[in-house]
């Protein structure tokens, strides 16, 4: 062990990675080959019997429809008030077929009708409703079957013992319609009893089906698969072969009992047995499959496969050792450039390009230079515009102390001379200058707020009309800090330049949204047109050298929409983000989003 590691120490990358890339290839593929055998034999018939179940499931789908069709007759005519009302009234009176009454006529008529309607649509069936006094109503005519013989049929006193919804299925018999004893010599029977007061009975409702409507899903199925239909017993309901209905199937149990993968064999030859249960009396559907059909294909599968992985083995190996001294010689050369980078050098590059994952590492490495040169210069970039807006915050306090001390005074002696209006003037200008005496901090929302307002009410105070500044602020961000003075300079301009100080409404907004904080001032003014717009979406951006134009009419703060946005940018970063839109006519609306 020691031995390998200094071996592998002492060799180069390249070589490294040719003897790890054979070693992977090679010694996996001699365990594939020394143990594939006796894996793909227990494939290929796991893989048999799962293809024989899903057959069985599929035909099982079929079959299990066709008797919820029977159980939907069944329930119907049990179910339905309309037709157990004139079936019990009919019941309740003696029946004579050479007397009959208007009233029985007219009741049996519906019966009757309700019968044909229920069954016209659907899969051939036999119903028969057969009461105690002797009256039946049938889908077929009278010359096929007399539907009173069924009161002295052994299952449907057998069919006593069921209750509700519980219906007795009596199996496959020879079938009894005339029609229909030539080409299908056997019926599948469901019955059901009419209870009434107490549960007595008044009467029975049988649905008959052709044994072919069930074997016809049985036949064309692949691999030669043999399927039938067994009763608790193991007798055969229902099959191709109608030679082998109703005879016994004890090897089915004998099968079944047995650990490990279920074979029958029978005449020499091996089956694979699959079963699955109905929901009907304790019915299920049993399949035959022939071993060696139903292994063929899957068999030929796994050596064509097999045969296919050890000529591409070989193949590919030959390709490795060609293609790995091709695909290092780039990290050869990354791996020089590497190390002028560690010497200081930002300028070199690596020039390595290409599709695959080495190009785009060389690539990557490239750029990763050109993003580090890039930074560089954003951050001394970013350093000045800090040093710049710090500066206009600067220039906004106007000896704060002074003013404010002053303005307090003065606001006292107003109030006491009985000037109310003036002295709330004072207030609101003396809350502001008190702002400004604050550290440059970060404040609760719910204060720059009630900055904004109290801005609006000194601007109200010395304009001709008043603005009307409408607050709408969700309560779950009232206290998430903001810079101080962000929303003062957004209404200056909307009062300033929006509403050109002449009357109109600010709109104040903000809540959650997505995962910020959207705040968002919108006021009713002019608006501006498109050019207008970009200008100004360019001049809060930066993108003309200056953040505002100097030549613009200041407000109080002096902080212009591009200081503000700098500022805002400083303080969320890169998520931080600001709209403007605008409409000649309606308005302009600046929306600001502050990560959470």
């Amino acid at each position: 062990m020691r031995w390998v590691r200094s071996s592998f120490a002492a060799r180069s990358f390249r070589s490294k990675l040719i003897l790890a890339s054979v070693a992977c290839i090679l010694l996996p593929a001699l365990g594939t080959m020394m143990v594939y055998n006796y894996l793909t034999r227990d494939a290929v018939k796991d893989q048999a019997i799962q293809n024989a179940d899903q057959t069985l499931k599929l035909v099982e789908g079929h079959v299990s429809n066709e008797f919820r069709y029977m159980l939907y007759l069944m329930n119907y005519f049990t179910v339905d008030q309309d037709i157990l009302f004139l079936l019990k009234n009919l019941a309740a009176e003696p029946y004579d077929r050479n007397r009959e009454t208007e009233e029985q006529f007219l009741n049996g008529n519906e019966v009757r009708k309700s019968i044909s309607s229920l069954t016209a649509a659907g899969q051939q069936s036999f119903v028969s409703i057969v009461l105690n006094n002797g009256m039946a109503f049938t889908n077929y005519w009278g010359y096929e079957y007399d539907p009173r013989l069924l009161l002295d049929k052994p299952w449907v006193k057998e069919s006593e013992n069921t209750f509700g919804l519980e219906s007795y299925w009596a199996g496959v018999m020879p079938t009894v319609f005339s029609s229909e004893k030539a080409r299908n010599p056997y019926q599948i029977t469901s019955v059901r009893p009419l209870r009434g007061d107490r549960n007595a009975i008044y009467g029975y409702v049988v649905v008959t089906v052709m044994e072919s409507l069930i074997h016809q899903y049985f036949e064309g199925l692949p691999t030669r698969q043999e399927i039938m239909l067994l009763d608790r017993e193991d007798r055969i309901l229902s099959h191709t072969d109608s030679g082998l209905i109703g005879s016994p199937f004890p090897e089915m149990r004998e099968v079944l009992s047995r650990e490990g993968t279920p074979i029958l064999q029978r005449g020499g030859i091996a089956y694979l047995v699959s079963e699955k249960e109905i929901s009907i009396g304790g019915w299920k559907l049993v399949s035959l499959t022939p071993y060696k059909s139903a292994v063929a294909k899957i068999n030929d599968i796994f050596q064509n496969v097999f045969l296919f992985q050890l000529v591409s083995f070989i193949l590919f190996f030959l390709l490795l050792l060609v293609l790995l001294r091709a695909f290092t010689k780039p990290l050869v050369k990354l791996d020089k450039v590497a190390l002028r980078v560690q010497q200081g050098d930002l300028e070199v590059r690596s020039s390595i390009r290409g599709q695959d994952e080495v190009g785009r590492l060389g690539k990557s490495f490239d750029q990763m230079l050109d993003r580090i040169s890039d930074m560089i210069r954003e951050i001394t970039e970013t350093q000045a515009r800090k040093r710049k807006a710090e500066l206009d915050m600067l220039q906004a306090q106007i000896n704060p102390h002074f003013l404010f001390n002053v303005m307090n005074s003065i606001r006292m002696k107003v109030m006491r001379n009985g000037d109310r209006e003036s002295a709330d003037m004072l207030s609101s200008l003396s809350k502001l200058l008190r702002m400004t005496i604050q550290d440059t901090g970060n404040i609760p929302l719910h204060d720059e707020v009630e900055t904004a307002i109290d801005y609006v009410l000194l601007m109200n105070m010395r304009q001709k009309q008043e603005v009307a500044l409408e607050v709408d602020i969700a309560a779950d961000v009232l206290m998430e800090r903001v810079p101080r003075f962000v929303l003062q300079p957004l209404i200056e301009n909307a009062l300033i330049h929006g509403l050109n100080q002449m009357e109109g409404t600010i709109y104040l907004h903000a809540k959650r949204e997505e995962g910020a904080i959207l705040i968002q001032v919108r006021d009713n003014g002019k608006g501006m047109d498109a050019a207008a717009l970009e200008g100004l979406r360019r001049r809060m951006l930066g993108l003309h050298g200056e953040a505002e134009d100097r030549s613009e009419k200041r407000g109080f703060s002096g902080i212009g929409l591009a200081n503000v946005y700098e500022r805002m940018r400083m303080t969320f970063g890169s998520s931080f983000s600001m709209e403007i839109e605008s409409e000649e006519g309606a308005g302009t609306c600046i929306s600001m989003y502050l990560p959470l």
